[in-house]
């Protein structure tokens, strides 16, 4: 009987639809674990496809190169250890699963399917994929392992199914998206089905960006009691080696990885460095544009984008007018002289006034307003465009969370580009990163060490500068109430009553109730961008543009 086993965890990061390079991933990963006298090498749920492949397994071309992709990798075990534990979309009797396929002596020695289906928040599994039944253990050189596919874990089910049917240990393949604190949410579910089973775990996650969502690694083993036996890195790849060995009461992880993992806003960070990263990478975009303000959320976002990309792919624009002050102007240069990026100057006067002469006698005899502010916005909207067509990069669009919410962007205007880091981060949050990555350099991040978002953009109040003496305040509550606000109406659903039990005047708490429904237009318009909280615009907050339901208050 087997009494060791040497089991690798691949936590790696796979491009959605490439067949090819996820292979070849594959390949190189299952050549070191040979290296290193693996038993077993275990990959993330639906390596294969890459993770979330939504509707493209809806196209029966796509399943079937699935599938003989995941043939062909086979052979690679034709000669001995190690096997593989291989996540992949499979077409079966008019049904696709999601499937996880043990590799082994040169074919596909067996196949197990996920059995619950998640159907909430980001995921629509059950648009995509059939539900498998519930799965028994399967068998490799005598040991009894279960393979439960992410969410098959987060209730008891089929846990308990795998252990009443002999399963020795779980081998958990994962695709779980981050968002703040998500990782004691997850440890919390495998430690309660560890104990529950009396059966150890290895759980492994991918890691990198894939549009809207980031994941961020962070494998790990549990032994009998829910004791953490081995952690890996989060936000990197990694190929590392866990030990097992069978013991008087079970398997048990004797030896593994003991990484520390980033919390709070460490791992805000890197989330949207990573996403911006691979949103920028996998798209093939030779690298980014983005007007550089002045302002707070502009100067994080060029922060972010070094950080992911490197100084060199990163090019910022200041677009002044003659309500930009001198303080946005010097502010915005040394924020770029910080950096270390490309800087250019685009006076957008010329363009403006031409707007305004051309639309004056549409526009005579009419008090000027938030038309001609609107005016400024679409023309730097439109410059960062034409620069991003001349020379390539994608244009970063910078609205936080706050303003998303409130509506307080311009559609055509500053709410234009390819992709934003901070779309997920309120206001509150944006300065809290600021503060962080002035004062810390995280790991892997390209940027330079010390102090990158000069002072005065962190305490001067912020604006818009589209009219004479502008703030944000003059249209939005303080941010600190804002946010509060908004973090009870989108992220909490709650009552108008107990937000307004929290303190916030009734008044307030309705303006902001009526500016969060209204700009639901512009949301559908906005650039996708990195998911940090419980509940994002899109894929968690699905609500529908006309809409005339208000909440009352007492």
């Amino acid at each position: 009987m087997t009494s060791s086993l040497r089991i690798a965890c691949a936590q790696l990061n796979p491009v959605v639809g490439d067949l090819c390079g996820n292979a070849e991933q594959v390949r190189a990963a299952w050549h070191e674990a040979h290296a290193q006298n693996a038993d077993l090498i275990l990959f993330p749920e639906l390596f294969i496809a890459g993770y979330p492949p939504e509707d493209l397994v809806l196209k029966p071309a796509f399943v079937q190169a699935c599938m003989e992709t995941v043939r062909g990798l086979a052979k690679i075990t034709e000669n001995g250890a190690p096997a593989m534990i291989l996540g992949t979309p499979w077409g079966e009797d008019g049904k696709v699963y999601n499937a996880v396929a043990l590799l082994a002596g040169g074919k596909v020695e067996t196949l197990r399917y996920k059995a619950d289906l998640p159907n909430y928040s980001v995921f629509d599994e059950k648009r995509n994929f059939a539900a498998g039944p519930m799965p028994g253990p399967v068998n490799l050189g005598g040991v009894r392992i279960g393979l439960p596919i992410c969410e098959d874990i987060w209730t008891d089910a089929v846990t308990e199914c795998l252990a009443e049917s002999g399963a020795e240990l779980f081998l958990v393949p994962n695709g779980s998206p981050f968002t703040l604190g998500k990782r004691a949410v997850r440890e919390n579910v495998a430690v309660a089905r560890v104990v529950e089973t009396g059966l150890p775990m290895l759980y492994v996650n991918q890691v990198g960006g894939q549009d809207e969502l980031v994941f961020d690694g962070g494998s790990f083993a549990l032994n009998r009691g829910g004791r953490l036996a081995a952690q890996f890195p989060a936000w990197e790849t990694a190929i590392a080696m866990t030990e097992w060995r069978r013991e008087a009461e079970g398997w048990a992880c004797v030896s593994g990885p003991m990484a520390t993992v980033e919390e709070g806003n460490a791992a805000a960070y890197l989330a949207c460095v990573m996403g911006l990263r691979d949103y920028v990478e996998k798209n093939r975009f030779p690298g980014v544009v983005l007007g550089l303000s002045g302002g707070v959320d502009s100067a994080l976002c060029a922060a972010m984008a070094v950080d992911a990309l490197g100084a060199a792919r990163v090019h910022c624009i200041m677009m002044p007018y003659r309500y930009t002050s001198h303080d946005s102007l010097s502010d915005a240069a040394g924020c770029a002289q910080a950096l270390g990026v490309r800087y250019d100057t685009v006076p957008i006067h010329p363009a403006v006034e031409g707007f305004s002469e051309m639309l004056g006698p549409l526009f005579a005899g009419l008090e000027s307003g938030l038309a001609e502010e609107n005016l400024q916005s679409r023309v730097r909207g439109v410059t960062v465009m034409a620069i991003s067509n001349k020379f390539g990069g994608m244009v970063i669009t910078t609205g936080n969370k706050s303003e998303v919410s409130a509506g307080y962007a311009t559609l055509y205007g500053d709410m234009n580009g390819g992709f934003n880091p901070v779309k997920d981060l309120y206001k509150t949050q944006v300065y809290a990163l600021s503060g962080f990555r002035n004062g810390a350099r995280p790991k892997g991040c390209l940027g330079p060490e010390g102090v990158v978002i000069p002072e005065n953009i962190l305490t001067k109040a912020p604006t818009a500068e589209l009219r004479e003496n502008q703030t944000d305040q003059d249209s939005l509550p303080p941010y600190d109430v804002l946010d509060d606000i908004l973090q009870a109406l989108v992220d909490r659903e709650e009552p108008l009553p107990a937000i307004v039990a929290r303190g916030h005047a009734p008044e307030t708490v309705k303006k902001v109730e009526r500016l969060l429904y209204l700009s639901e237009y512009k949301r559908r318009q906005s650039a996708p961008g990195v998911k940090i909280t419980e509940r994002n615009f899109g894929r968690d907050r699905r609500y529908p543009i006309v809409n005339r339901f208000r909440e009352t208050l007492p």
